[in-house]
């Protein structure tokens, strides 16, 4: 393996280390799922080591490109001296903590992931908890059935919650927003909520841009309310986040996913155009008769490619119907619909 100069317009997710700038390298790793197929995790130089953004998943594929990915870097994974972590997600913690028992790394993640990491660190927790609770309110029951039987097989292929193994603390919890000495430069660390509670990006001012995470992502549309620790208007919350971030000077965007861009505020305004537009559509949903979250869902198109819901495998119905109730309890928020529960299912009316 050898540096090469990023091309944000080249496959992103190939094999390889790449040069976003003097110091600091993009290296996707990969993941076990056929949706998305590598994480970025970023390592910059500092002092005589590293520092890591995010870490991937902890699976031996994965590990095995990194420790290739450093030693074109010059060095190994006990050169390794801090991981930044932008979310609790598998793909982003998980190998921290599993190289972290062998090399004694150091790990740092938003303190408001602390309720969601106690719930999947915990052995006795029912696999897909949180999910299950979800989906019943928003009257998803056949979607419950289906994966209470193939709970097995989805967790080969999905960001299974449920491995209590794979969790332990960070060794730092930080309480954005918030500076992050490192031995050479100092990050920003803020805190936008929404993918996750405990979401953050890091500010590099010095190179003017933004580890984004899975805040804002170039060709994807995050998802919101998948986590252990349920929020209570996760949608809302991601608004904020956006607006906040949108609110900051530009920068180049760093995601966890897809190639480096030049501009954050770019593909924030198209996130909240789209969600926007997703608003206004659930709610002409609800007025012509649907009354739950997985009735609505079942009504509209997904991903780019304007797929139904029943042409997505089974994780990503699950997810298609959580978003779904994110953007229906906003709505209920805002005095755009009116919910009322019945048997724990919640149901919506114009």
């Amino acid at each position: 393996m050898r540096i090469e100069p990023d091309d944000p317009g080249g496959d992103w997710v190939a094999q390889g280390v790449y040069e976003v700038s003097p110091d600091l390298y993009r290296i996707p790793l990969p993941l076990p799922s056929d949706g998305l197929k590598a994480v970025n995790v970023y390592a910059m130089r500092d002092g005589d080591g590293l520092v890591l953004i995010d870490s991937g998943w902890a699976i031996e594929d994965a590990r095995e490109v990194l420790e290739k990915a450093l030693a074109a870097l010059g060095h190994g994974i006990g050169d390794v001296h801090r991981f930044l972590i932008t979310h609790v997600h598998r793909d982003h913690y998980t190998l921290a903590v599993r190289l972290r028992r062998e090399f004694g790394n150091r790990i740092s993640m938003g303190a408001a992931e602390l309720p969601s990491l106690r719930l999947v660190a915990d052995p006795k927790r029912p696999p897909w908890a949180s999910m299950f609770i979800q989906l019943s309110r928003g009257g998803g029951q056949p979607l419950i059935d289906q994966l209470a039987a193939e709970a097995a097989a989805a967790a080969e292929q999905v960001d299974s919650e449920h491995t209590a193994s794979d969790w332990e603390d960070p060794d730092d919890w930080l309480d954005p927003p918030v500076d992050v000495a490192l031995r050479g430069r100092t990050l920003r660390a803020v805190p936008t909520p929404g993918h996750t509670r405990g979401h953050v990006v890091f500010v590099d001012p010095d190179r003017d841009a933004m580890f984004t995470g899975d805040h804002v992502l170039p060709h994807i549309t995050p998802s919101v309310g998948f986590e252990a620790e349920i929020a209570h208007s996760p949608l809302g919350d991601y608004l904020q986040s956006l607006r906040l971030v949108r609110g900051m000077p530009d920068r180049t965007m760093l995601p966890a996913h897809g190639p480096v861009s030049p501009s954050v505020h770019a593909r924030v305004d198209q996130l909240l155009d789209h969600h926007a537009t997703r608003l206004d559509e659930m709610a002409a949903v609800i007025t012509h008769g649907a009354n739950t979250a997985y009735e609505v869902a079942s009504r509209i198109t997904w991903t780019r490619r304007g797929r139904r819901l029943d042409e997505l495998d089974l994780f990503n119905r699950c997810l298609a119907v959580v978003e779904t109730s994110a953007h229906l309890d906003l709505l209920a928020e805002q005095g755009r619909l009116r919910r009322t529960v019945t048997d724990h299912v919640r149901h919506y009316q114009a």
